[in-house]
């Protein structure tokens, strides 16, 4: 019995473009299919070894590709762990990935090189034959199952699924090519040569045997891919094009790899690796459901797709491969994250990516500005996580500053800038590099020619507070404690009744009034003492539901303004205005981004005493 289901919403939208959009290389449809391929041959082949029960013969286990010029078919098909009539529905009818709407928006939009970049990134591989063919069709039986399904679409919306009784083993995936890519020698998919010729440029990686049907008889086959793992060869036994090839291979990204890393180790154990940074960040870099980490091989025997336990998680854009040689194959995630060599081999790759990511900053500064502005959000989130390397990853940060608006520096170099006398390294967090640079509280250091780091990712209001010092020197916050900034900025006397009175006028809303040191033309700020939370992450902390503890701010004066001046000479007057004070107050809130209890109130006062100067 033939069964028709309808696709996804997303799904059938995904078909669509797909079919009607034009790609610069439709060669990727291959790479995907034999990728995909692929993979069910190493499920196959670990399952074989975790399920001794499991009845599959394992001996010949290799990938086939077969053209048709007559019928302007091309089959891929694979004796690997197949899938079962739900498989097939979950995995072919709909598109499970989180963030798909977006990425779908995305497809419209781009422009041809964009669209082929979005292909691999949401499991969506098996859906671009449909940018060869008209018609598809899918025969698969899981390994140790009696039944297997047939599957057939044109992409118009639709599917069709039966029993088939008598099914091999695998998957078979036959495509019914569109007839003007006939005309095309160099896209002809139904001639043996073309076929050869896409899966040299891209899967001759592979680890298993891929062979190439050129006659009718089975037995007229040749194989087309050399088969060697390139973690395993020596580095200039390897091309570019190879490495960018199998980067797009384990990453599902069809530009080219930022940075290719090999590590290696031997003696107590054995492992291989070949690791890439990419060149933009990976669009569910941010996505709580995001997939992370390499694939783990053991012996050249593939046992898992994303290896958590091998990268931290703010590495997690790190792609690639890593074989270790004495690893049980029926390791599982759990007991992976205890064992001893797993947790050996990741230190080695940390100390690897954090070596790498350094040596960028001086041997190829525009890779590491692609770098830093992809991914340095992420990165830095090592800084919270990863106690142990915190001094390598503030090494390999860099962060904006108010030495140049264009270009941002590191710590080493904030470092060897500063002048005689600075005895810390000082920052500001706030919401945009404008809103800091605009601050009060960075007036006297800008006057001191000292230099002042402008943090304005979210992560940067938590990292701070765990920080507090980088190669012996401490990090020091100037919106937080006290500052000295030299013997010649010694605060004035006769304000002591001023700050006494509106210390009483602003005791719900401040801890204390005092003078300033850091202020030179505003005539107030708020400051916090150290370890308080900042305004931003009192704002980030409502924003996820929590409503974070009252802390009291401290508010400073600056006794040099004409405002402050006046205000003190009315108090010792026994005239002092209230009113003035709160709007001072207000206005030092502002003046930082932060939000108004009460913001009409406040307006109805400027206005009433802006209306007496008039």
């Amino acid at each position: 019995m033939s069964e028709t289901i309808e696709f996804q919403a997303e799904a059938r939208q995904l078909l669509q473009l797909m079919i009607h959009s034009i790609y610069s290389d439709k060669d990727v449809f291959l790479r995907e299919l034999i990728s995909n391929a692929s993979d069910a041959l190493d499920k196959l082949r670990l399952e074989s070894y975790r399920d001794k029960d499991l009845e599959v013969d394992t001996a010949d286990l290799h990938i086939e590709l077969v053209p048709d010029a007559g019928a302007r078919t091309l089959t891929v098909r694979d004796n690997g762990i197949g899938m079962t009539r739900d498989e097939v529905v979950d995995l072919i009818g709909t598109i499970a990935k989180s963030g798909t709407a977006e990425m779908l928006a995305q497809l419209r939009e781009a422009q041809d090189e964009k669209a082929e970049d979005l292909i691999g990134q949401f499991g969506i591989g098996f859906y671009s034959s449909f940018m060869v063919a008209d018609r598809v069709e899918m025969v698969t039986r899981k390994a140790g199952a009696a039944e297997g399904v047939h599957w057939e679409s044109t992409g118009e919306g639709t599917y069709t699924l039966e029993t088939v009784a008598d099914a091999p083993q695998g998957t078979a995936i036959t495509l019914h090519l569109k007839p003007e890519d006939a005309e095309d020698s160099l896209h002809d998919y139904a001639q043996p040569e073309t076929v050869r010729r896409i899966v040299k440029r891209y899967s001759d990686f592979i680890t298993w045997p891929i062979r190439l049907l050129t006659g009718e008889e089975d037995a007229d086959t040749e194989p087309v891919n050399s088969r060697k793992a390139l973690w395993a060869r020596p580095a200039s036994e390897v091309t570019d094009e190879e490495l960018t090839e199998f980067y797009r291979h384990v990453s599902h990204d069809w530009q080219e790899p930022l940075e290719t890393l090999r590590l290696s180790g031997e003696g107590t154990f054995e492992y291989q690796g070949l690791l890439f940074l990419p060149a933009h960040a990976p669009m569910d870099l941010f996505m709580r459901e995001a997939r992370r980490g390499v694939q783990l091989y053991v012996k050249r025997v593939f046992v898992m797709d994303d290896c958590e336990a091998l990268v931290p998680e703010y590495l997690r854009f790190v792609k690639g491969v890593v074989d270790a040689a004495d690893l049980s194959l029926n390791v599982s995630r759990e007991i992976l994250q205890q064992d001893r060599q797993i947790q050996a081999i990741r230190k080695r790759l940390v100390r690897k990516v954090l070596q790498t990511i350094t040596a960028l900053q001086g041997d190829e500064p525009e890779k590491y500005r692609t770098f830093w502005s992809e991914l340095g959000r992420a990165f830095k989130e090592g800084l919270i996580t990863d106690p142990d390397n915190r001094e390598a990853i503030l090494t390999a940060s860099s962060f904006a500053s108010t030495h140049s608006p264009d270009e941002e520096t590191t710590l080493r170099v904030y470092k060897e800038r500063m002048p005689e006398g600075q005895d810390a390294i000082y920052y500001l967090t706030g919401s945009t590099r404008a809103s800091i640079e605009n601050s009060p509280h960075i007036e006297a250091f800008r006057a001191k020619g000292y230099e002042v780091l402008l943090l304005t990712d979210q992560v940067d209001e938590v990292w701070t507070d765990t920080v507090t010092e980088y190669d012996g020197t401490p990090l020091a916050s100037i919106a937080k404690g006290d500052v000295d900034l030299g013997a010649d900025d010694e605060k004035p006397e006769g304000f002591e009744g001023l700050l006494t009175w509106m210390g009483t006028e602003l005791a719900d809303d401040v801890k204390e009034v005092r003078l300033s040191s850091r202020l030179t033309t505003s005539p107030a700020c708020l400051v916090g003492d150290p370890g308080d939370l900042s305004p931003m992450l009192e704002k980030m902390y409502r924003a996820m539901g929590q409503e974070p503890p009252v802390t009291k701010r401290i508010l400073e004066l600056n006794p040099q303004h004409a405002l402050v001046a006046g205000l003190r000479d009315k108090q010792d007057a026994g005239d002092a205005d209230p009113d003035v004070a709160r709007l001072l107050y207000g206005m030092a809130l502002l003046a930082e981004g932060g939000e108004l209890k009460e913001p009409t109130t406040f307006v109805n006062t400027l206005a009433e005493r802006l209306q007496k100067t008039l």
